[in-house]
């Protein structure tokens, strides 16, 4: 039941990722095509992560993509504010 628990978490992370991903996009006002080019990916691709369906993509690609179009991300690790395990959780300082 955990690892289900954990799997279910990840893919939210991943769908928050994907959000961000579809912020990017909308910022620059591109075409999915174009926005395959700044990624480096297909326009194919894009389509398929934009309406969703992004399980293929592990969280270091997610995050590479986002890297590449110049975000930061940070990983903090700390104690947590609960007893129980610990949790992943996506905050921005931004809107993209």
């Amino acid at each position: 039941m955990a690892c289900r628990a954990a799997t279910a978490e990840a893919h939210m992370v991943k769908a928050e990722l994907v959000t961000r991903i579809d912020a990017i996009v909308r910022q620059f006002g591109v075409t999915q095509a174009e926005a395959a080019r700044l990624f480096g990916l297909s326009q194919p691709d894009v389509s398929r992560l934009l309406r969703g369906n992004f399980r293929e993509y592990s969280l270091e690609r997610l995050l590479r993509l986002l890297t590449a179009r110049g975000r930061d991300i940070d990983i903090v690790i700390r104690q947590p504010r609960s007893v129980g395990s610990g949790k992943l959780r996506i905050a921005t300082s931004e809107t993209a």
